[in-house]
């Protein structure tokens, strides 16, 4: 056990997605093994939020309902502290988070100063003020060619200072002893220059399929499909379309949090709502010969165990109005993908997907290998990062040992690693 700092995490759903959950366990899986003492802590009598205690890959921890302190410092994980675990304040929105108790339990225990608190922030999301308002427009419906004079009336509006207060205010970036982490692939110098609070880094790796994919028993290829995004549901049949003439035939199979109202074909798709085993899954997800993800861990998983894969994260509106759902992880991956040389027909088949354009021919491509898909990249390294910024994983690990270090604070140590990342 490496001695000093007790770890506690404190999983949640922030943007209605369980990737957040998965997000947190991911840290405690790389601050274990590195040795630390990894707990779950909740009051007794508190519930774990909504979704929490399920079957996830969960690191080696302890579960406790009462603290036992051990180390002279103590390291909180969460996600958006800001929103989940910010004490209640006054006004709007000003709700306590669902480990506020518990973070201040820590605090009290342990001593603010010897409180670190982790944020782990939306992967990818490191938007400028002007994109921020820019994209919240787009998203909303503002047509592309309105967005410019949309934006100027918000100004005047005040709208914008309005935003900014709260973007501020929710991220809590005024809290000395939060460590904001901007997980993303490539760093971003104008994100750096406006928000020197924050702590851009690489993405944190879900370190799950580290071995070699295991033999499927079937003969036939299945692509696996963690259609989460609602919206998943109206393009399945042109997935299936795709898919139709593809020999041998290609099984579909269907991860999906809610259960469908249209009907498939039994024989070639699979539609399987509701939780699945964190074996299962890894299993199944590890032997599929192409993967459809979302957000931002399955996308990360996909590029951890390699091979081709297309993203979707979800669309709003119809026809000519219809827009991408956080398409900034989409956009950012396809960045660094021209910057590496990816092929421009598979950088272009993939921009598509996301925007639910040209789907059944797509699908096709990608069964066949036809272009680019024969010459998938095999890995992705993010750029712009210096060691350790570059692995979200081992950043962690360098503060909690920080941590551990004689006359060592909390707050000393998140303006250390402000600093560090903006040189």
């Amino acid at each position: 056990m490496a001695r000093g700092v007790d770890v506690y995490l404190f999983p949640a759903v922030v943007g209605g997605g369980f990737g957040d959950i998965e997000e947190v366990l991911a840290a405690g899986r790389r601050l274990a093994r590195a040795g630390f003492r990894t707990i779950l802590y909740r009051r007794l009598g508190r519930p774990l939020p909504t979704g929490v205690d399920g079957p996830w890959a969960w690191p080696r921890l302890e579960r406790l309902d009462r603290l036992d302190p051990r180390g002279r410092a103590a390291m909180t994980v969460v996600p958006a502290w800001g929103v989940s675990a910010a004490p209640e304040r006054p006004g709007p929105f000003g709700r306590a988070g669902p480990w506020a108790a518990e973070a201040s339990d820590v605090e009290r225990a342990y001593g603010t100063d010897r409180t670190l608190h982790v944020s782990l922030e939306e992967f990818a999301r490191t938007l400028t003020s002007r994109e921020e308002n820019l994209e919240r427009l787009r998203e909303g419906g503002v047509r592309s060619r309105q967005l410019p004079a949309r934006l100027a009336k918000a100004r005047t509006l005040g709208e914008v200072t309005t935003f900014d207060r709260a973007f501020r205010t929710f991220r809590a970036f005024d809290r000395p002893n939060v460590l904001h982490v901007f997980a993303t692939f490539r760093r971003s110098a104008r994100f750096a220059r406006e928000f020197p609070e924050a702590v851009q880094t690489g993405p944190l790796w879900p370190a799950r399929y580290r071995l070699a994919a295991p033999r499927r028993t079937t003969r036939s290829p299945e692509w696996f499909w963690y259609a989460s995004p609602a919206s998943a549901e109206g393009i399945a049949p042109l997935v299936a379309e795709g898919l139709e003439a593809t020999r041998p035939p290609v099984r579909l199979y269907v991860r999906t949090p809610r259960p469908w109202r249209i009907s498939v074909d039994a024989d070639r798709v699979e539609v399987d709502w509701g939780r699945l085993e964190e074996g299962a899954w890894r299993r199944r997800f590890a032997a599929a010969d192409l993967r459809i993800v979302t957000g931002s861990r399955t996308l990360l998983e996909a590029l951890e165990v390699g091979g081709p894969f297309l993203y979707y994260n979800g669309t709003l509106g119809m026809g000519a109005g219809r827009r991408r759902h956080r398409p900034e992880k989409i956009v950012t991956l396809l960045e660094l993908g021209r910057a590496r040389n990816w092929p421009a027909d598979l950088l272009r088949d993939l921009d598509d997907f996301a925007r639910a354009h040209r789907i059944p021919e797509i699908v096709s491509r990608a069964a066949r290998r036809a272009g680019g898909w024969a010459r998938f990249p095999r890995s992705l390294a993010s750029s712009g990062f210096r060691r350790p910024y570059d692995d979200a994983g081992e950043l962690l690990v360098r503060v909690a040992r920080r941590l551990t270090a004689p006359g060592a604070s909390a707050e000393a140590t998140v303006a250390e690693f402000r600093r560090r990342s903006n040189l």
